[in-house]
């Protein structure tokens, strides 16, 4: 993999002896360089870099000020920053890996020396961002249902609560919209538990598309599928419903599923509610609405509120 190293010296001599030192080898496809610590920031904020080589001591910002600066960024603190002084002072070197520094380099310095640490420090940096990223695959896996990539019920549930707990601390409505699909057994029996897996990715896809930024999505069960809307009242989650449950009326099935046709019956539960003291008791006014639906014919829309 090519990286990129930012140089901040206000020697010109001193970043051409450390390009020289690099070059000769592939570690490198981007260099950048600076003459102080705000220049070398600017550049931090605009470009993908590595691995920073920054002096101690420079006119305008400093080595000190510049780790102060790069540490107060969240997206730049898992960038490691190498210091180059000319102290021996074990003073100014604690100061500067107290203040963020992963590593120093004193001048005058040895070529070997630097491209050692600078191996190093890239070798580290490769294994945190390999750690990072795997956990964002953990975290993505243990929230996400597997089959049709919507939240699972347990991350819902969390979604939930917070955002229960938010409308209730600023008054504002919320929308809780319980889907299930209408004699889905039946394709199961007759098509296969196969193809009825691709019905559940289809439903899946229509809900997703139903979504706006801010709502959320889950398979919450078997065949059912909860939707949370945000900042809606009644007269806006029965929109949102009503174009769902057409638009799922409308899939077209292609392949061995072709002629099939999918209906959904929906209950919805909004807040504020007398009925509503607890995420429970929304869940329960969704579920009554919803089998409200399936009693009353399927393929239409319920809400625990009369309209």
């Amino acid at each position: 993999m090519s990286h990129a190293i930012l140089i901040i010296d206000d020697t010109t001599s001193v970043r051409q002896q450390i390009l020289e030192t690099l070059q000769d080898t592939d570690l490198f496809s981007g260099y950048f360089q600076a003459g102080n610590g705000l220049e070398g920031l600017k550049i931090m904020l605009n470009e993908k870099i590595d691995i920073v080589l920054c002096d101690v001591e420079m006119p305008g910002m400093d080595g000190f000020k510049f780790l102060t600066m790069v540490n107060a960024r969240e997206d730049l603190q898992d960038i490691p920053v190498l210091l180059l002084t000319s102290h021996e002072a074990m003073e100014t070197k604690v100061k500067g890996l107290e203040q963020g520094a992963s590593d120093y380099v004193t001048k005058p310095f040895s070529p070997e020396e630097l491209l050692a640490r600078v191996k190093v420090h890239l070798k580290i940096k490769a294994l945190q961002d390999d750690l990072r990223a795997n956990n964002q695959l953990l975290q993505k896996l243990a929230q996400t249902d597997p089959l049709t990539e919507l939240h699972n019920r347990r991350h819902m549930m969390e979604t939930l609560e917070a955002e229960f707990d938010r409308s209730n601390r600023v008054a504002s409505p919320f929308a809780l919209l319980m889907i299930d699909l209408d004699h889905f057994k039946q394709v199961n029996d007759n098509y296969g538990h196969q193809l009825g897996d691709k019905v559940l990715q289809s439903i899946a896809w229509e809900i997703k598309g139903s979504l706006r930024q801010y709502d959320s999505a889950a398979r919450f069960g078997g065949e059912e599928f909860a939707l949370l809307l945000p900042e809606t009242a009644l007269k806006g989650a029965k929109l949102v419903a009503e174009r769902l449950r057409q638009s799922i009326n409308d899939i077209e099935f292609a392949g061995p599923l072709s002629g099939l046709k999918m209906t959904v019956s929906i209950g919805i539960a909004t807040i504020p509610s007398d009925n509503v003291r607890s995420v429970s008791d929304l869940i329960r006014l969704a579920d009554d609405a919803l089998y409200a639906a399936k009693r009353n014919g399927r393929n239409r829309v319920e809400n625990s509120i009369p309209a």
